[in-house]
């Protein structure tokens, strides 16, 4: 079992943490609530915060000549309040990690927010991200930041967590400013890293090896940008049997006939998308474990995030990427 840095995640308050949705509701997330032992959350209702109450009005975002947020039923304009909570808010924020936000929030939403025109029976004009969460996108690219409705889709919450944890373990490294520690994080995230991409890695690989002599302050700033730009979508399959197979190099010597082929069978089922990747992975750590490598043991690729939060379920749905 790895020991993991607990990330900081900032999440809607409305998510299981206070009764604060406009219709004075709380939302029982499962995910959210699986998650709260292995993280430190920071609970925050926009809406509330610039002072509206439990319950209200519903508010909008509405375009004209400008896109503007606002409460329709009391004809009050809140563009200017919740810009300036935001900014405020997130500018003061330290070492945070990762958001969970809710989906379709005018003010919390990040993707799939209702844009209105501006009439007595509102036309919807298109989606847009919310207030608060525009923001958060601009100001945190690259971090895990997702809303709890995607995140009921197997495929975007392994990749949440497993970036939302390896971006975490990344400001421990980050804050020791010690070289030694990069290198060791940049090994033990080896095969973990080739899985977004062979030429991220390189990349991530040369600014390690620092053949410029740049100042270790430097280099951590290089990195991090660049660990954000490769894990910035999930990888593809493709590249996962990729290293599934430079890993399984390592044992094939080792492995009886009958070995290979149920793992080579395996992997293919994996490729037809029948059974999940932990399938084939589990499979390669069992043999890490058997043969007493300890390069791969140390490999964060068999264990992301904390074991317990592995759930393969998508909820009853998909949701694409």
């Amino acid at each position: 079992m790895r020991d993991f840095l607990k990330p900081n995640v900032i999440v809607s308050k409305c998510l299981g943490f206070e009764a604060c949705r406009y219709n004075g509701q709380v939302i029982r997330d499962d995910f959210v609530k699986s998650l709260e032992k292995h993280v430190n959350y920071v609970p925050v209702c926009p809406e509330v915060a610039i002072g509206l109450g439990i319950p209200r009005f519903p508010v909008r975002i509405v375009a004209s000549d400008s896109v503007s947020l606002i409460q329709h039923s009391t004809n009050t304009n809140l563009t200017n309040v919740m810009n300036d909570f935001s900014e405020r808010f997130l500018s003061e924020l330290k070492d945070v990690d990762g958001f969970i936000l809710k989906n379709r929030s005018p003010s919390c939403g990040i993707n799939d927010v209702k844009v209105y025109r501006l009439a007595e029976r509102p036309v919807s004009l298109g989606k847009s991200s919310g207030f608060f969460g525009g923001k958060v996108l601009a100001r945190f690219a690259g971090l895990a930041i997702e809303d709890e409705g995607r995140l009921k889709s197997y495929t975007i919450r392994e990749h949440f967590l497993t970036k939302l944890f390896s971006l975490t373990s990344f400001r421990g490294v980050r804050k020791s400013d010690k070289m030694s520690e990069l290198v060791r994080f940049h090994t033990n995230n080896k095969f973990l890293l080739m899985s977004y991409g062979q030429k991220d890695l390189r990349i991530l690989g040369n600014i390690v090896a620092n053949h410029e002599r740049k100042d270790p302050v430097q280099v951590m700033q290089d990195y991090e940008k660049a660990i954000r730009n490769t894990m910035e979508n999930p990888p593809k399959a493709t590249n996962r049997i990729n290293v599934l197979m430079h890993i399984f190099g390592y044992f094939s010597k080792e492995l009886s006939g009958e070995e290979k082929r149920f793992f080579s069978e395996t992997v293919e089922l994996y490729r037809e998308g029948r059974i999940p990747f932990i399938s084939a992975l589990t499979m390669l750590r069992s043999w890490a474990i058997r043969f007493g490598d300890d390069y791969l043991m140390y490999q964060s690729y068999f264990e992301p995030y904390p074991d317990d939060l592995m759930e393969l379920s998508d909820a009853g749905r998909k949701l694409e990427l």
